[in-house]
C-alpha cells in the first residue's frame, strides 16, 4: 500500500475538503484527487463521497481511516525511533492513568531520571482506558494503569495496591453512613471510562446497587478538580487514597465508611503483549515495582 497515498486520504479527512488538504499537503487538487482515486483503485473499493458540504465517508472507507490512523502513527514512531537511536539517547514513553500521573508518578520520574541522566522521559496524563489504546497506537511502550483490563494483547504487572474512599469536607461530613444514605447524598464522580468509575460500578454492583440509584450532580475528568469541590463542600466522591494522603493528614477531608462497602485495587504496568522492553524501559519498570522505592 502506498503511505503517501494513505496519508493524502487521512489528511483529507480530517480536513473535511480536498482544497484544504492539498494546501495542507503542499499539493494542487488535481493532484490530491489523482492520489485518492490511486487509493481507491489500489483497494478496489470507494473511500468518499464528494458534495458541497465538503467529504464523507463511506463504510468501506470509515475502516480505511480507523488502520490509517495506526499505521501512520506507526510509521511516525518508526522514524522518531530511528532518529533516537541515530542521536543515541534512549528514550521512555510512559502514559499514565491521573490517579498517579498527576500525583506520585512525577516524583519516580523524577528520582529515576536522576539516577539515569542520559534517558529523555516523555509522559502522557490520561484515563486508564485512553493508556490501553495508546499501547495499542504506539505512541507508548509503557503505561500505568488503574486496574488490570483483562486485554488479550495487554500484558500487566502489579505495582501496588490501593483503596477507593467515600470522602467528603471533614466540617460537615458524617463519618458513616448506610447503603441507602449513599443514594441520597451528592456525588462527584470521574468521567465514564475512567478506571475510578469501572472500579465504583464494578464495586455497587456487587452490592445490588446500579448508578442509576446515586445522586450524581455532575462528572469530572480531574482527581484534583474533584478534590476542590469537595474542599468547598459540593458534594462527595470515591477518590484513591493514594491521592488524597495529605489532605487526610490535614484533616481536610472525612473518610466515610460506607455498611461493608470496600473498593480495593491495584494498579500496573501494562505494555503491548509481543512488546520487548528496552534495556532502560525494563530498569524504569522495575525502579516503580520495587517494594524499596515505589512510587514517592
Amino acid at each position: 500500500m502506498n503511505l503517501q497515498y494513505l496519508q493524502s486520504f487521512y489528511i483529507t479527512v480530517k480536513c473535511n475538503s480536498i482544497s484544504k488538504a492539498a494546501k495542507n499537503l503542499h499539493l494542487t487538487q488535481p493532484g490530491l484527487s489523482i492520489q485518492l482515486q490511486n487509493l481507491e483503485k489500489e483497494l478496489g473499493a470507494s473511500l468518499l463521497k464528494r458534495s458541497n458540504k465538503g467529504v464523507e465517508l463511506t463504510e468501506e472507507g470509515k475502516v480505511v481511516f480507523d488502520y490509517a490512523d495506526t499505521l501512520l502513527s506507526i510509521q511516525g514512531n518508526i522514524q522518531r525511533d530511528l532518529k533516537d537511536l541515530q542521536q543515541n539517547r534512549p528514550k521512555l514513553m510512559i502514559g499514565s492513568c491521573k490517579s498517579v500521573g498527576e500525583y506520585a508518578l512525577p516524583c519516580s520520574i523524577y528520582t529515576f531520571k536522576k539516577l539515569n541522566k542520559e534517558v529523555d522521559i516523555r509522559m502522557e496524563v490520561n484515563s486508564s482506558a485512553n493508556v490501553i489504546e495508546n499501547l495499542r497506537k504506539h505512541t507508548i511502550n509503557i503505561g500505568i494503569i488503574q486496574h488490570d483490563s483483562k486485554e488479550d494483547d495487554i500484558v500487566t504487572q502489579t505495582i501496588i495496591s490501593d483503596e477507593l474512599l467515600l470522602v467528603g469536607n471533614h466540617s460537615d461530613s458524617p463519618k458513616q453512613i448506610s447503603i441507602e444514605e449513599l443514594k441520597e447524598i451528592p456525588l462527584i464522580l470521574r468521567e465514564k471510562n475512567s478506571g475510578t468509575r469501572y472500579l465504583i460500578e464494578k464495586a455497587l454492583k456487587e452490592k445490588g446497587l446500579n448508578m442509576q440509584e446515586l445522586n450524581v450532580v455532575y462528572d469530572l475528568n480531574s482527581p484534583e478538580a474533584i478534590k476542590s469541590s469537595i474542599l468547598s463542600g459540593k458534594g462527595f466522591s470515591f477518590l484513591p487514597k493514594l491521592i488524597i494522603q495529605q489532605e487526610l493528614k490535614e484533616n481536610l477531608i472525612q473518610p466515610v465508611e460506607v455498611d461493608d462497602l470496600k473498593i480495593p485495587f491495584e494498579y500496573y504496568v501494562a505494555s503491548r503483549e509481543k512488546y520487548t522492553f528496552t534495556h532502560y524501559e525494563q530498569m524504569f519498570v522495575d525502579f516503580i515495582i520495587s517494594s524499596k522505592r515505589g512510587f514517592c
